[in-house]
């Protein structure tokens, strides 16, 4: 069994939500598990954010999506290979 996940670290959230989000949902078909967390709520909000996902598809399709997320300003991203021992 192999999976992949995508971490994406979000700097200046609040400018680059939109352009992020806009990626997501382009590749939505192969999010499989997302899950977003940032320090801090309500006045206290961070402009930092963390989302990490969980992809599936062709080893392409997962290189173009990192791909297109790294390219956003203010917007780093590592994909991870996971896969259990035999």
């Amino acid at each position: 069994m192999e999976k992949t996940v995508i971490l994406v670290l979000v700097g200046k959230r609040r400018e680059s939500a939109v352009a992020v989000q806009t990626v997501l949902t382009k590749w939505g078909c192969n999010i499989k598990t997302r899950l977003g967390v940032h320090d801090g709520v309500l006045d206290r909000c961070s402009e930092v954010g963390l989302i990490m996902l969980e992809v599936v598809g062709t080893a392409d399709e997962k290189r173009q999506m990192a791909a297109e997320l790294t390219a956003l300003k203010g917007v780093t991203c590592r994909s991870v290979d996971l896969a259990l021992a035999d």
